[in-house]
């Protein structure tokens, strides 16, 4: 598949949001896709650990390229994490995402977020295939 016509590449060539925090694609493929992320200064907390909230986006940014990777346009429709780890400013962290079950225009993707071999966050997320 080309480029042009990934569209888990055409999706995260517009997402800003995700090209901020330096969220980069490793790798993907149908169903499934695993993303890194570096801990900078300005994602810690006042507590000199990463930011729930940037654990969480790393995870969602990497359910959104394996719901997306089948072609159709996906959206989140309900999503969790669960925090087992801090993480801490440099940690260079993974996430690999997969699907578990699909039913009707619905996903259910499991991911998990990791620094080596230390599981930061486990995280789950519905999607939901939009019409047309």
């Amino acid at each position: 598949m080309t480029q042009e016509k990934d569209p888990v590449m055409v999706m995260l060539a517009a997402d800003k949001a995700s090209r901020a925090m330096g969220i980069e694609l490793c790798a993907h493929g149908d169903g499934w896709a695993k993303a890194r992320m570096t801990i900078r200064e300005d994602m810690v907390n006042g507590h000199n650990i990463s930011h729930g909230g940037m654990v969480f986006s790393l995870a969602d940014t990497t359910f959104a390229c394996a719901c997306n990777s089948w072609g159709p346009p996906n959206v989140a429709a309900e999503c969790d994490i669960v925090f087992i780890a801090p993480a801490y400013l440099g940690d260079e962290l993974y996430a690999e995402a997969r699907l578990r079950r699909s039913y009707g225009r619905n996903g259910i993707y499991d991911a998990t977020v990791s620094r080596g071999a230390d599981v930061i966050a486990e995280f789950r997320g519905r999607s939901y295939q939009l019409r047309g």
